[in-house]
């Protein structure tokens, strides 16, 4: 498996740093992955959407852990060249979101269709 493009939306939130889409050898792409901050530092949520039961399941996921480590690293990688551009001024920085909020009253863990 080849990531082939990753692109990074940046927040300004207490916990979501940002969403990512990534595209897998040119041909399949995934979007709404989310970049956290947790307790132990970054990592990346799959896409998910909200049951009938308030619970949340993912839409897309790794089937083993060496694709989810590969997914995350390279994720949170463009995550952090994407900080490096709004440090050095080339790109704005994000506006503030609130927690888990999009402004608008949606949460970023509900995915809409």
């Amino acid at each position: 498996m080849n990531i082939s493009e990753i692109r990074i939306t940046l927040r300004d939130d207490n916990k979501l740093k940002g969403f990512a889409s990534i595209t897998i050898d040119n041909a399949f792409v995934i979007r709404g992955l989310k970049v956290i901050e947790g307790a132990s530092g970054l990592f990346i949520a799959m896409p998910s959407r909200k049951r009938r039961d308030g619970t949340f399941q993912d839409i897309a996921h790794p089937i083993n852990v060496e694709t989810r480590e590969l997914m995350e690293r390279q994720v949170i990688a463009a995550y952090r060249k994407e900080l490096q551009r709004v440090e050095s001024g080339e790109i704005p920085p994000p506006e503030r979101q609130g927690s888990f909020g999009g402004g608008n009253g949606d949460s970023v863990m509900e995915e809409r269709f």
